[in-house]
């Protein structure tokens, strides 16, 4: 998504606006987008006979934004910012509601830029769920083009853990998913919010947010009896981004890593030198990266103290395919790929 062109961005309103004023809008749909493309496009010149291609990665998000289809369209359309509070409002709404993710599996969420085609998806949804703690920092300008749109932020009630160093000390670290605990005031969240949205179908969201509590609790039970397992002085998880601050301090880990929050820039080399020297005086066995970010700067961490690179941990995507596809699979495989990296398996 990173680096399209202003003209290329122009020629996907121009698009958008054509297709959209040929046909009739669903329920949700309202004059105002038309409008509003159409100031947007403002001197576009539509010619149906020669329509501007999409760049690769912007159809693929277009195609999977495409509006809701017909025997949909009764139910309320749920807009998540990325795809693991997507899962978890799927959980709670059951087959009461359409759940929709901005962010695709496989994206990169901190430096993600809208695309028309998600503005038109988020036109037509009843309600827009949220992370907050800065980690959706494109959304306020997304969400000043949707004024009529109720939106719910799902870390509210989280105790913040701070972020001690780099350009974001003493910001709120965004990635408060990552602890179970916190999961179940996300789930909470979701339940009050869609209870709101829909009160004639509040009973089943209760009994759904209920049945996904009890998963939650139980694999938080279970990644921490194999914690506990591995050596207090073995328990380090060196990463390259910063999001696991939450779930070390639940599970009583030390955690190393590279940069605090994702960027687009490659680690420094005050960064690597630090991470090196601290996995050599501490004798860690195994570093490891996420999945949305690139990994080189952590094999070179891996290179030079003789450590076992351990692969890669899902946080702000789920993956594309069977590897991490619900939250609470992420959680699983994140901490047995700990594991055994630490252990040397």
């Amino acid at each position: 998504m990173k680096g399209v062109g202003m003209g290329t961005r122009l020629n996907d309103w121009c698009n958008l606006l054509h297709n959209h004023s040929s046909r009739r809008f669903g329920k949700h749909a309202s004059v105002s987008l038309v409008l509003m493309l159409g100031l947007w496009a403002g001197g576009c010149t539509l010619n149906a006979t020669q329509p501007q291609a999409n760049s690769g990665s912007e159809a693929e998000a277009t195609a999977a934004n495409q509006p809701v289809d017909e025997q949909q369209d009764e139910q309320p359309l749920i807009l998540t910012t990325f795809t693991v509070i997507a899962d978890m409002a799927q959980n709670v709404a059951g087959d009461k509601a359409v759940v929709r993710s901005i962010v695709k599996p496989g994206f990169e969420i901190h430096g993600y830029e809208p695309t028309p085609s998600d503005l038109a998806t988020a036109q037509q949804a009843d309600l827009i769920l949220d992370n907050g703690l800065n980690l959706e920092r494109w959304a306020d300008r997304f969400y000043n083009s949707l004024p009529r749109v109720p939106r719910v932020t799902l870390s509210e009630g989280v105790q913040p853990v701070a972020i001690s160093e780099d350009a974001y000390q003493g910001k709120p670290n965004p990635h408060a998913w990552m602890s179970p605990q916190n999961a179940l005031i996300y789930v909470e969240n979701i339940r009050k919010a869609l209870t709101e949205l829909d009160p004639a179908n509040a009973e089943t969201y209760q009994a759904n947010a209920e049945t996904y509590s009890q998963q939650i609790k139980a694999i938080d039970q279970k990644l921490r009896n194999a914690i506990a397992a591995v050596p207090p002085e073995k328990r380090y998880m060196v990463s390259c981004e910063g999001a696991f601050s939450y779930l070390a301090r639940d599970y009583g880990l030390k955690e190393v890593y590279l940069w605090a929050v994702n960027s687009e820039q490659q680690a420094t080399p005050r960064q690597v030198e630090r991470v090196i020297n601290t996995v050599k005086t501490n004798q860690i066995p195994a570093v490891f990266c996420e999945s949305t970010v690139n990994n080189e700067a952590q094999k070179q961490v891996a290179q030079a103290t003789g450590a076992k690179f351990g692969g890669v941990f899902y946080v702000d995507s789920l993956s594309p395919d069977g590897t991490a596809p619900t939250y609470l699979k992420l959680l699983e495989h994140n901490v047995t790929t700990l594991i055994q990296g630490l252990q040397g398996s």
